[in-house]
């Protein structure tokens, strides 16, 4: 991969892999756990859960569609200016979310402000540094590493936000964890790339629109698309709605939070299982199995009799599915594609994920409002599981073929 001039310096491995996982405890760790606001904010509010679900589902949308535009900038300029604009919109947003009085502001502060800075402060951006600074045949491990540290910080700061919200009110727990956000920071300053140092030591065989137009047209990245599509509506229904749907049925509000911190500390298990198995096995069936798995762990959830140990077991089974999607997934585009434009094309595939999302958040909200149960929306969960699993199958996982020139530099 020819992506600067020669004799350019990458990041340490350990820089890389303590920076990006740091960001990633602190992003997707204060992310997972606005499924504990749901009820604090609609009981205080007065509103329906479908508009607390309208917000966190623009949210998803827009954390999906900016991720492009984030990709983009972090190919053409590094990562590092990306970060820190993400992390100080990501703290107003947190402060603002708090104190919006109406649907409107509501959904322009947690869902459009916070969904930018989740776009600048996650994995599209983060696994373009780790496919530019990481060799390939370390690069799947690198991203399971790193993916296991989003989920530690859900079962970091799920329990932690949970605990916040009953000592010092919802209001004042989304302020301290806003001011949170702000460590990371010094983090991004670590992962300033020397290659970025001047625009004019960038050199891509491709421009944008090439490389983007070469992988809309190439099958495997539509299917990864939509398998990708199908985590986004399990994992965010699931993360957002679950603490209702329990309640619902009489079980206590910490019972959630603990599911919560559970799907987090068994999600580092599966994320870096996955991402080490990527470096052997064809990570399509790892793909395939994952989805063909949740599939089967949610209808046994709904045919068990409902209680805090059938929630554990459940948050912990599926904690191993949770994003362990996410390193088999983003190492596919490298692999195909190469590392030039990394960042920019996860950001595509990921905005497929966060369109799912959108649907699973959202039509979880307007399905309870108009008929009284989640039910229906679990049963779409399970359909979407098998789907999914067939959709990864017949993707191909080679380098794409192209011209002499393109070739030596994927």
């Amino acid at each position: 991969m020819n992506l600067t001039q020669p004799g350019h310096s990458t990041l340490s491995l350990k820089r890389v892999l303590v920076c990006t996982a740091a960001i990633l405890t602190l992003s997707m760790g204060i992310r997972h756990g606005f499924g504990l606001w749901l009820q604090p904010v609609t009981q205080a509010r007065e509103w329906g859960r479908a508009d607390y679900g309208l917000a966190i589902a623009v949210q998803n949308l827009c954390w999906g569609l900016a991720s492009i535009f984030a990709g983009m900038a972090a190919d053409r300029f590094g990562a590092f200016r990306v970060i820190v604009v993400a992390a100080v919109l990501y703290a107003l947003g947190m402060v603002a979310m708090a104190h919006a009085n109406t649907v409107s502001l509501f959904v322009l502060s947690a869902g459009l402000m916070i969904g930018v800075a989740q776009a600048g402060s996650t994995y599209g951006v983060l696994y373009g540094v780790i496919g530019r600074n990481v060799p390939a045949e370390r690069r799947s491990w690198a991203m399971g590493v790193a993916g296991s540290a989003g989920s530690f910080g859900q079962f970091l700061i799920v329990p932690l936000a949970g605990q916040l919200i009953s000592a010092t009110g919802w209001q004042n727990a989304l302020v301290i964890l806003g001011v949170a956000a702000l460590a990371i920071l010094p983090l991004a300053w670590a992962l300033r790339e020397p290659q970025f140092a001047g625009a004019a030591a960038i050199r891509r065989e491709q421009t944008i629109t090439q490389a983007l137009r070469e992988a809309l047209a190439y099958p495997s990245f539509r299917w990864l698309m939509a398998g990708y599509f199908v985590c986004g509506f399990q994992v965010v229904f699931i993360a957002i709605h679950m603490p209702s749907y329990l309640r619902d049925h009489g079980l206590e509000p910490q019972v959630a939070s603990y599911a919560l911190g559970l799907i987090g500390l068994f999600n580092v298990i599966g994320t870096y299982a996955a991402g080490a198995l990527g470096q052997r096995l064809q990570k399509r069936y790892i793909l395939s199995a994952i989805y063909l798995a949740r599939a089967v762990v949610i209808s046994v959830f709904l045919w068990a009799p409902l209680s805090p140990t059938s929630v554990y077991v459940f948050a912990s089974v599926m904690g191993v599915l949770w994003l362990s999607t996410v390193p088999p997934t983003n190492s596919i585009v490298a692999q195909i594609f190469g590392v030039a434009h990394l960042s920019m094309l996860s950001g595509f595939v990921f905005f497929s994920h966060q369109i799912g999302s959108f649907m699973g958040v959202w039509l979880g909200g307007y399905l309870y409002d108009t008929t009284g149960s989640y039910d229906v929306v679990w049963y779409i969960a399970i359909a979407l599981g098998v789907f999914a699993a067939l959709a990864n199958m017949p993707v191909k996982e080679s380098a794409i073929a192209r011209g002499p020139a393109l070739a030596a530099a994927h």
